[in-house]
This record gives structure tokens, sequence and C-alpha cells, in this order.
């Protein structure tokens, strides 16, 4: 396996300390102000008595990045909010692929995600559905659209910092086609709280053939008052024992990591059931197989399968 990045030119301006001058003062002030629709100013009325004070002075994200939490706006958008047309990326998508070039490229995208990660000695681990995946047999589960992984916000502040818009060449191994996977972090990952819950997915790992992706998403301590619990944007907690030390594994053949405490965390998030039951989503677990099957090939292995057993008798 091969790849190599290159950075596409003019990354996002948010990625460096504003230049631009900001008043230097936040006393109050009574003059009336218009702004147009693009301004990054935060709106007020035009006719006002009262005082009013400029809240992006004291916002330490508008201050560093230019951004102003009062005009948060969805950065990742999606042609669609089905469970086809909502797993990808408008940017990159032409029409919905069939489930097998999907499953090959879902699968080709997360061994040059989880290598990417590996190479550079940045820290990811899968999670939610895809941790799933790994628990049943180490593979993505058939139904699924996308994939999920987790950073801590120290590493994604590094990918926003040196990795943002980077461009992944990967070569697959044996059929040697070269695919390529943006890295793109979300402005508003630099606001670790929900915020107007626009934008609780801090990054993605694209396939730019096809708009597929994998969600990337960073957990942060915001609880004072309990520094070992830490979140994501969508209210999931952990607590770091269950999540340290990360074990190594791997998935899809690719070097993977995984919280420590992988079954309680599955279980909380899905119940026991999800570790046991062998029919879901249409599909079945074979366990001679270690795989899930769809249920209309199911009767074509059993069928298969004993006949086998008849020539034995």
């Amino acid at each position: 396996m091969q790849w190599r990045t290159w950075v596409i030119l003019s990354p996002p301006f948010w990625c460096a300390a504003v230049t631009t001058a900001l008043p230097g003062s936040a006393a109050p002030v009574t003059a009336e102000i218009t702004r147009s629709e693009s301004s990054n100013e935060p709106s007020r009325p035009i006719e006002s008595t009262r005082p009013w004070t400029d809240p992006t002075l004291h916002d330490p994200l508008w201050l560093k990045y230019g951004l102003n939490a009062s005009a948060e706006y969805k950065y990742f958008h999606e042609p669609g909010r089905d469970d086809i047309l909502g797993h990808y990326d408008s940017r990159y998508f032409t029409a919905p692929v069939n489930d097998s070039q999907r499953a090959d490229t879902l699968t080709q995208m997360v061994r040059a995600y989880l290598n990417f990660f590996d190479d550079n000695d940045l820290e990811t681990w899968i999670a939610h559905g895809t941790l799933l995946g790994w628990w049943w047999n180490g593979k993505i589960l058939p139904w699924d659209w996308d994939m999920d992984t987790q950073v801590p916000d120290t590493t994604l502040a590094y990918l926003a910092d040196h990795y943002n818009q980077t461009i992944i060449e990967y070569m697959t191994p044996g059929a040697q086609d070269k695919r390529d996977y943006l890295l793109d972090i979300n402005p508003w990952s630099r606001q670790r709280e929900r915020g107007q819950g626009l934008n609780i997915i801090d990054a993605r790992f694209i396939d730019i053939s096809t708009g597929l992706y994998i969600d990337i998403t960073g957990i942060s301590q915001l609880e004072v008052d309990h520094p070992d619990i830490w979140q994501c944007k969508n209210f999931h907690k952990y607590r770091l024992q269950d999540i340290y030390p990360l074990r190594r594994t791997t998935f899809e053949g690719a070097p993977a990591r995984i919280p420590f405490a992988y079954d309680a965390l599955l279980i909380e998030e899905y119940d026991k059931a999800a570790l046991t039951s062998t029919s879901f989503h249409n599909h079945t677990w074979i366990p001679a197989m270690a795989e899930w099957v769809h249920d209309e090939a199911v009767s074509s292995i059993h069928v298969h399968d004993s006949h086998e057993a008849e020539q034995y008798d």
C-alpha cells in the first residue's frame, strides 16, 4: 500500500489567527448599525435606545478564528436526509452508487484512513456502528452507509492546523488503482460545545469520486466538576477509563484502535442484544462463515450446506 498527501492551495481563513483589525474597546455604543447578510458582525436592532455591546469582543472563537457563534452556519451538506442521500457529501455527489460499489468504496476508504492516521502517529479510534461491525467480525456492517471514528480534541486541533484540506492519494492493494480522499476539518470544530447543533460532525474523510465519507467527531472535557467525563457535541459521554488505554487491533485488514471498554460502550449505546442478536436489517449472521449475509441469500447457503453434508453420509 502506498499513499502520499498534498495540500489544496488557499486553505480556509480560520486555520490562522485573524489579522483584520478588531475594535479595541468593549464600551457600550448607541449608534445605529446595519449589516449585510455576509457580514460577520452579530445582528442587532436598527433602532434602539439601549446600550449595546458587541459580544464578539469577548468571544475567543471570534478573536482568534473569526467565527461568530451567534451566526453559526452548517458547514457539511448532504444532498438529502434519507438513509441513502444523507450519507453523501454534496460537493462530490452525482448519483447513488450500487451496493457492491458502496461496500468496496467504504472498505478502501477506511483502510486509507486508518493507515494515514497510523503512519502519521495521529490518535483515532473507531466508534458507534463501525465499532459494532468490528466486534462481530472486524469488518464494516454490510448495511452501513458511512463509518464513524473519534479523536480527542487535541488531535482535532492538530488536524485543523496541519492537515486540513489534505488530499490523501491511496493505492489499493492488488488492484493498484489510485483513489483520492479529502480530509476536511469543520471550522466549527473549534467550538467544542454543541452550539446550535448544526455542526456536531467535526471533520470528514471523503471519497471524492462518490461523496461517501467517514464521520470524525472529537471528544472534549466540558464538565468542570467531572474532569474524567468527556463528550462529543451529540451528547455521547464517556469516562476516560473506558476509552484509555486504547487497544490495538485491525479493522478491514488495516491497523486500528478501539476503546479499552469497547463491550461496555457498545452495550450502553445499543443494548446487549446488539452483541447477541443474529438477525438484523434483513441480514442473518452465519457463524460458519463469520459473515452477515442478506436474507435473500441465506436459503441458498443452507441448501449448499445440506448438499455437502449429504456427501459425507
